[in-house]
C-alpha cells in the first residue's frame, strides 16, 4: 500500500499553539484541532525519521478507545470526520483526513496518570534496584514481565520541553490537584485500565501498562489527549508472552531496543532510522490497530 508521511504541519489560517513530540495543536477558540503526525520519539528524543501512517494509526486507535470508555467518563472528542470540522479547517482536509481530531478545549491536570499491570520497563528497573515501583513496595521474588498482584497507579509530572517526566508519590499529586480529585482520577484510571485490559486480552493483546491524561471542562472531569495507543501503552502479544523476559510488543519498545543495541545513547542527537526499522515499527503499530479495533487502517 502506498503511504505518505506527515512529519510537521503548517495549516495556513489556523493558529498553531503547540508542537509536541507527536502532535501539532491548533486553537480554534473554544475547541482545538489536534493533528497526529508521523513523528516518533524514544527516551524523550524525537527521531529524525518518521514512521509512515503512524499518526493515522494512533488517531484511529484513540478514537476507538474514546468511544469504548464513554460510559465510564466523558471525553474531549467531538469528531474525527474531517468533513464535519469547522469551515476554517476544510482547506486542509487532505492533511487532516485520518490524522485530525476536533476536540473540546479543557484545562489539563498537571499530572500524567500511569497504570501498571505488569512489571516492565522503568518499573522493572526500579524493582530490581529497590524492591519497589515508584516508591510502592511489592512482594519479593517477582520476575520481569510478571503480572502484578494488582494494577498500580503511579502518577508523574508533565515534563516541560527538553526535560523528563518525574514520578511522584500520590501524596504529591494530592497537593497538586486536591485530595478528592486525585482519588477520583486514580480510581478512574484503574477502572479504564481494567476494562481495556480485559477487552484487549480477548483479542490477543496484553496491556502491560498505559498512560492517561485528564482535564477539567466547565468544572467536569474529562478524559483528554490520547487513550491506549501504541505510543502511550505497552502492548504484548498474549501468545508469545513469557515471564522472565522482555516480551515482544506492538508498540515503540521495538524501537527502544533497536536504539539501545545500536550504540546510540540518550544524549546523542536523534539518528536516522534504517528502512527495516521503520517498516517493522509500522507493522507493529498496524497489528495493534487491527487486533484492538477489528478494522484495518482507514484510507
Amino acid at each position: 500500500m502506498a503511504t505518505a508521511t506527515v512529519n510537521e504541519t503548517a495549516l495556513g489560517g489556523l493558529h498553531l499553539v503547540s508542537r509536541g513530540k507527536v502532535r501539532d495543536i491548533y486553537d480554534l477558540g473554544d475547541s482545538l484541532i489536534i493533528v497526529v503526525t508521523d513523528r516518533i520519539s524514544a527516551f524523550d528524543v524525537v527521531m529524525r525519521t518518521p514512521i509512515p501512517d503512524k499518526g493515522r494509526i494512533l488517531n484511529q486507535v484513540a478514537a476507538f478507545w474514546f468511544e469504548f470508555c464513554r460510559d465510564v467518563i466523558e471525553n474531549h472528542l467531538i469528531t474525527t470526520d474531517v468533513e464535519a470540522f469547522p469551515a476554517s479547517c476544510l482547506p486542509h482536509r487532505e492533511v487532516l483526513r485520518g490524522r485530525g481530531m476536533w476536540v473540546r478545549k479543557a484545562r489539563p491536570l498537571p499530572v500524567e496518570c500511569i497504570v501498571r499491570g505488569y512489571l516492565a520497563g522503568s518499573g522493572w528497573n526500579d524493582y530490581e534496584n529497590t524492591g519497589k515501583v515508584c516508591g510502592l513496595t511489592l512482594p519479593a521474588g517477582l520476575r520481569q514481565a510478571e503480572q502484578l498482584p494488582r494494577p498500580l497507579f503511579t502518577p508523574s509530572t508533565k515534563a516541560a520541553a527538553g526535560t523528563h517526566d518525574e514520578n511522584i508519590p500520590f501524596e504529591r499529586m494530592q497537593d497538586l490537584v486536591g485530595a478528592e480529585l486525585a482519588a477520583r482520577v486514580r480510581d478512574l484510571s484503574i477502572e479504564i485500565y481494567r476494562r481495556a485490559a480485559d477487552y484487549a486480552r480477548e483479542r490477543g493483546i496484553i496491556v502491560a501498562d498505559t498512560k492517561f491524561e485528564f482535564g477539567l471542562l466547565d468544572g467536569r472531569l474529562i478524559l483528554i489527549d490520547e487513550v491506549l495507543t501504541p505510543d502511550s501503552s505497552r502492548f504484548w502479544p498474549a501468545d508469545r508472552y513469557r515471564v522472565g523476559t522482555s516480551p515482544e510488543s506492538f508498540d515503540k519498545q521495538y524501537l527502544r531496543d533497536y536504539l539501545l543495541g545500536s550504540g546510540w545513547t540518550k544524549n546523542d542527537p536523534a539518528p536516522e532510522l534504517p528502512p527495516e526499522v521503520v517498516a517493522n515499527t509500522r507493522a507493529r503499530y498496524l497489528e495493534a490497530l487491527r487486533r484492538l479495533t477489528g478494522t484495518d487502517l482507514v484510507a
